[in-house]
């Protein structure tokens, strides 16, 4: 009966055994696989260098004209980065807005433009006058024609220059809000 006793004893024990390694899952090659590191939040998908893109207005005239040394897609938040974009923006007239930054970053389905360093916005009007926004940074929402920035800007036109912190931007009739701090500098004709 002893002999019984130790084979039940033995087979519990085993049963356990196996129970708790498969509770575990644990296998021998579990103990030789290295841990799989876990995608980033900055991996790029995909990229391209020197774009050109051009987007048409239904009606069929220009609406911008895009450019960048290099353009970066994130796997993870689907965000596009931009190095150097430089932008001309039509809108069907023919003079345009070019816009320029040192880096730009646009949201997933380009609801959002973020330009980023030395950005700087240039407008000649039919007469020839020349106007310059420069700021740090500028947030940029293309199919609302509306931009704004909580940074300081400084605004080169023909009759003085403006500088403000903060400021809203309505592309659709040429209107801009300067938030606070506003001085100018302007000349009597």
């Amino acid at each position: 009966m002893p002999r019984k006793l130790f084979n039940v004893v033995l087979f519990a024990f085993v049963a356990l055994l196996v129970a708790a390694l498969g509770y575990w899952n644990l296998s021998p090659d579990s103990f030789n696989e290295q841990p799989q590191s876990a995608e980033t939040d900055t991996t790029i998908d995909f990229y391209a260098t020197n774009t050109y893109t051009v987007q048409y207005q239904a009606d069929g005239k220009l609406h911008y004209e895009l450019k960048a040394d290099k353009v970066e897609h994130v796997k993870a938040s689907d965000i596009t980065l931009m190095t150097s974009p430089n932008m001309n923006l039509f809108r069907g007239t023919e003079q345009p807005w070019k816009i320029r930054s040192e880096r730009g970053e646009v949201s997933p389905g380009g609801v959002e433009v973020e330009l980023i360093d030395k950005v700087r916005v240039e407008r000649t009007d039919a007469k020839g006058r020349p106007t310059i926004l420069t700021t740090s940074r500028l947030t940029v929402f293309p199919e609302k024609e509306y931009a704004q920035t909580q940074q300081a800007v400084r605004i080169d036109a023909a009759n003085g220059v403006t500088t403000a912190q903060g400021m809203k931007a309505y592309m659709n009739d040429g209107r801009m809000l300067l938030l606070s701090n506003v001085r100018g500098q302007h000349e009597a004709r």
